[in-house]
């Protein structure tokens, strides 16, 4: 069924892991990178997980990650201020991930058009119900994965600033014009909305950065 299935609970190898991955994106943008990180995972010099394993799920994840983007995406991204980097990396992880992805459509962008604007696990889990009757292998899914898998994109939301730590109300990213610029230009309004930037917040950012 997984040769069918464009999902996967890898998301729950890592989660955001900001500060670590930035760490590492040098070696995984290196030229020497596969040498580099068989280093890191038998020595683990930077990113100071103790379990071997662990250490090498991390780093499988940030690759997929990092090969999902073009090259010059992450040239880009070097240069960005921390908040625009988390709000790439978001982008990134909804690229990456199907199922962060369809949980951003059918539940965050969903309960941010409504009158309640709060996101919980409930509202993920239904999102996965709907995910799951639709998909054989997600379907097969534990409900221990289920949860893991809502709890590592609650976590993403609120590590990016998305979703309040304390009373789960949706907040929109926001960040300066100029750092949008990358996903217009490569047609990619539908991240801005994604961001819960309303309808003329987007348009003063296409008139700035277009």
């Amino acid at each position: 069924m997984k040769q069918t299935s464009p999902y996967s609970a890898s998301l729950t190898a890592c989660g955001l892991q900001f500060n670590e991955f930035n760490l590492m994106l040098p070696v995984l943008l290196s030229e020497d990178r596969d040498s580099l990180i068989d280093k890191e995972i038998n020595e683990n010099n930077i990113l100071n997980i103790n379990s071997h394993k662990s250490r090498s799920r991390v780093i499988t994840e940030y690759k997929k990650r990092v090969d999902n983007m073009p090259a010059d995406f992450w040239a880009w991204y070097m240069d960005l201020d921390d908040q625009a980097k988390r709000i790439a990396l978001l982008y990134v992880i909804l690229k990456t991930y199907r199922i962060a992805f369809d949980f951003h459509i059918k539940a965050v962008m969903s309960k941010w058009r409504s009158v309640v604007q709060t996101l919980t696990k409930s509202d993920l889990m239904m999102a996965f119900y709907d995910i799951a009757s639709n998909d054989a292998f997600v379907d097969g899914w534990t409900d221990n994965t289920k949860e893991r898998v809502a709890s590592a994109y609650l976590t993403i939301l609120r590590q990016v600033g998305m979703l309040d730590l304390f009373n789960s109300q949706l907040k929109p990213l926001k960040a300066q014009p100029q750092d949008y610029a990358y996903y217009l230009k490569q047609g990619e309004d539908w991240f801005l909305e994604a961001c819960l930037l309303q309808s003329f917040e987007i348009d003063n950012i296409k008139s700035v950065v277009l």
